[in-house]
Parts: C-alpha cells; sequence; structure tokens
C-alpha cells in the first residue's frame, strides 16, 4: 500500500489519500456526486476550488515563514559573531599645534552700495536695505573677519590679513532711476561709506596684532562720468578720492608699519601672499552678457588673456554680486544683497555675502567663507 493511503474513506473500508478533502474514496465520491443535484455539486466544487486556494495560500506563507526563520538565524549567527570580536582600537594621539604652520586671511570687501534703498515689497520680502541696515551690515562684516581669523589662529600663525577694498561702495546717481532710491547725494555717500571702513579698519587694528595690507580699487559705479573710462577711470572716480583720504587718515593715526595702502592707479594690482600670485580688480572689465554658464566662461575668458600679460594663481573681484569659487577666480558677493537690478537681469538669488579666503604657506590656498547677512 502506497503511503500516501494511510486515510480511510469515510463510507468505505477503502483507503483514500491523506491529501484528500472530500475524505471519500473515488467509488464513494462518484456515487456522492451522482445522487447530488447539479446546483448542489457545483456548490460543493467552488468549496473545493476555495480550499485548494486557502491551501495554497499558507503554504507560501509557509515558506515565507521558513525563509524568515533562516535569514534571522543567519543574522542572529552574524551578530553573535560579531560580539565575539576582538576589541583593540587604533589610538590617535592629542596632539598641540606645533606651530610652525602659517597662513594669510584675504578679506574682500565690495558692492555694499550703502545709500540705496531696497523695499521688500519689490523683492518678494527677500531682502531690504537702507542706510542703518547698511551700518549694521558693514559692523558684521569686520567683526566676523576678525571672528573667523581668530578661529584660525587657533592652530595656524597669522600676522597678516590683505584687505581687498573692490570698490562700487556707493550706487552714485549715474542712471536716472538711481536719484529715486538713494537716500543721500553721491558726496554724502562717499562720506558715509569711508566712515563705515574707517571704523571697520580700526576695529581690527585695536582688536588684535594683525599687520593689514589694503589693495584699494575704484569700480563702476562711483564714477562722475556717464560712461566707464578705463584709462583715466581714477581721475573721475569718488571711491579714489576715498582710498586716498582714508590712507592719509591711517598713516596720520598708525604710521605705515601696521597699515599699508595699496591705491591701485590701473585696472590691476597684484599682491604676492607666499607663492601665490593674486590678482584684484572690481569685475566689471569682465564682458558678461548673460548666459547657461553664468560668469564662468567671460571670467575664464579674461583671466586666460590677462595671464598672457602677468601670470598669477588666483583672481579676486567683485562687480557681479555673486560669490562663486571658480578655482582660478573668486567672485565676492554684495553687501546689499538681491535688489531689482539683480530681479531684472534674473541674477541667482543670494543672502547679502562677503568672502574670507585663507592661504596656508605650504599649501596655497585651501579654504573659502563667505560671511552672510540675514536680510
Amino acid at each position: 500500500m502506497s503511503d500516501r493511503k494511510t486515510k480511510k474513506c469515510r463510507r468505505c473500508p477503502a483507503f483514500v489519500y491523506k491529501e484528500g478533502i472530500t475524505g471519500l474514496c473515488a467509488e464513494c465520491l462518484a456515487k456522492d456526486r451522482a445522487a447530488r443535484k447539479p446546483d448542489e455539486m457545483l456548490k460543493t466544487d467552488r468549496e473545493i476550488i476555495a480550499l485548494r486556494e486557502e491551501v495554497a495560500r499558507k503554504g507560501k506563507l509557509l515558506k515565507a515563514s521558513e525563509a524568515d526563520v533562516k535569514r534571522l538565524q543567519k543574522e542572529l549567527h552574524l551578530t553573535n559573531e560579531v560580539a565575539s570580536l576582538e576589541i583593540n582600537p587604533m589610538v590617535i594621539e592629542a596632539r598641540e599645534p606645533s606651530g610652525t604652520a602659517e597662513g594669510v586671511v584675504a578679506l574682500n570687501a565690495s558692492d555694499w552700495h550703502v545709500e540705496e534703498r531696497v523695499d521688500p515689497a519689490t523683492v518678494s520680502y527677500q531682502n531690504e536695505y537702507n542706510l542703518d541696515i547698511a551700518q549694521e551690515r558693514a559692523g558684521k562684516f569686520f567683526r566676523s573677519g576678525l571672528r573667523l581669523t581668530r578661529l584660525l589662529q587657533q592652530d595656524i600663525k597669522i600676522h597678516t590679513m590683505v584687505l581687498g577694498l573692490l570698490g562700487d561702495f556707493i550706487t552714485n546717481d549715474i542712471h536716472d532711476e538711481m536719484p529715486e532710491i538713494c537716500q543721500l547725494r553721491p558726496t554724502e555717500a562717499i562720506e558715509f561709506a569711508q566712515n563705515l571702513i574707517i571704523g571697520g579698519i580700526e576695529y581690527i587694528l585695536e582688536q588684535s596684532d594683525l599687520k593689514l595690507i589694503v589693495p584699494c580699487h575704484s569700480g563702476n559705479h562711483a564714477r562722475t562720468t556717464k560712461t566707464v573710462r578705463f584709462s583715466t577711470e581714477n581721475g573721475h572716480s569718488l571711491e579714489y578720492l576715498m582710498y586716498r583720504s582714508i590712507e592719509k587718515h591711517f598713516a596720520l593715526k598708525y604710521g605705515t608699519e601696521r597699515i599699508e595702502f595699496r591705491v591701485s592707479k590701473g585696472y590691476h594690482s597684484y599682491v604676492d601672499i607666499f607663492d601665490q600670485v593674486v590678482r584684484y580688480h572690481h569685475g566689471h572689465a569682465i564682458n558678461y552678457q548673460g548666459g547657461i554658464g553664468g560668469i564662468f566662461i567671460p571670467a575664464f575668458k579674461a583671466i586666460s588673456q590677462w595671464d598672457k600679460m602677468r601670470q598669477a594663481d588666483v583672481d579676486f573681484f567683485g562687480h557681479f554680486h555673486q560669490h562663486k569659487d571658480g578655482d582660478a577666480f573668486i567672485s565676492n558677493g554684495s553687501l546689499i544683497g538681491f535688489n531689482t537690478y539683480a530681479l531684472s537681469i534674473k541674477a541667482d538669488f543670494q543672502k547679502p555675502n562677503q568672502t574670507l579666503t585663507l592661504f596656508d604657506k605650504k599649501r596655497g590656498r585651501t579654504c573659502v567663507w563667505p560671511i552672510l547677512f540675514t536680510k
């Protein structure tokens, strides 16, 4: 007798398969079906189909449960293996700063537009600017620049800060609409900007032992002419006069040992920071007229041509109100932040910012920090 036939029929002595759902042998099942009515047979067949489907479903669940059991057993085994591993961690010895590392910080200021008013309603309430905010942000710029420098001085010897004054500290009335959005007349605005800059530099000198090198460049907004004149730019620039006035103030008060002004007579100026040559300028000679690549492509093209005249490792400039690190250049942001002009030319939105860069004696330019201002 087959091992499968271990179950007796419910109506006769015959054996049936133990998997049989009806519990009847074939002969009794045939008699039973012949005696039933068609509707009863249909009902029974449906019940049988339903039972078979239920058996199949439970069979799948059983297989899935068995697989889960195997997986959990394997995970338990691995967990036990890991728990039994020998713990022998690597030891990192604490070291005091060696004192041999040396760096220079480059802090760039540009595009303050101190007298221009930005109505928050005109820029979707993402920015606001007026004389009080300009003064508040200028103070934060110098405080944050010195604070970052002090943090770096914990591990690096920093004796010098290069403070780039890169122009467009005022908006001026060079276009017809500007008198409507400016809160001061040009000479009043340049005086206001001058006092902010002098106060900030004096703060750094009084609160630190840093030596300051100050490259100064005229922007395109502080001009007294209708159009930009590159060959005679300084002769028509209110900022050039401001820089000379600031230089004279500090020469009388501090001498020239702690602070050195380099008021550029041309479009470019160069500062050697260790073995790195840094080229400073305002940025308005870069011919940017929009495009998918932003300022990167026109900046690279301009730098490539200028390098044929004199090679530089990095260019620092402002003008575009955008903080961008192109490796070969660092474009400074603006103190004024997003305004209606930026909105009209579809410029990238950025919060007001300025830039601090660290130059390491051994590694060159290493880190760049944007100094951010809330709206």
